[in-house]
């Protein structure tokens, strides 16, 4: 018998650079920074909540986000297909813990890091083309939504 050949999908390249890197610690790495994110002083790291698109279930996932006019847009490492933005993306709202306070989150879309709303630095937006990240999913802070 002769050896099989697998294909290589094209999901396969919608998972930029930074996602295959990070992805082999996140599994050992999620729960600690899970517990950091988003406090005053771990400015790196924030902590999104969402429901489960099928499952109804509630997460948390620890991402970094930058606050942009109007929300915060956060940088899809892993893709636009991670569960995380599927699910917020479902959902159409989310909470974010940034810098100690919390953000409930309203009308997601995925956006190219150089969108004029982003309105990221230059220097940000090189490091994430550098790392194969060439999009974000841009959140507005959804103020009517505190309560």
């Amino acid at each position: 018998m002769g050896a099989s050949v697998v294909a290589r999908t094209d999901r396969a390249k919608e998972r930029p650079l930074a996602g295959r890197i990070f992805g082999l610690f996140t599994p050992y790495l999620n729960g600690f920074v899970a517990r950091l994110a988003g406090r005053r002083f771990v400015p790196m790291w924030s902590l999104l909540r969402h429901r489960g698109r099928t499952s109804g279930a509630e997460y948390a996932t620890p991402i970094t986000a930058f606050r942009v006019a109007g929300g915060f847009a956060i940088p899809l490492a892993f893709g636009p297909r991670a569960n995380w933005v599927r699910n917020v993306l479902a959902d159409g709202r989310a909470t974010l813990r940034w810098r100690g306070d919390a953000y409930p989150l309203a009308r997601p879309s995925i956006v190219d890091v150089a969108t004029p709303g982003v309105a990221l630095e230059r220097w940000k937006q090189a490091v994430f083309r550098a790392l194969g990240v060439d999009r974000v999913l841009l959140v507005e802070d959804d103020a009517e939504g505190r309560g």
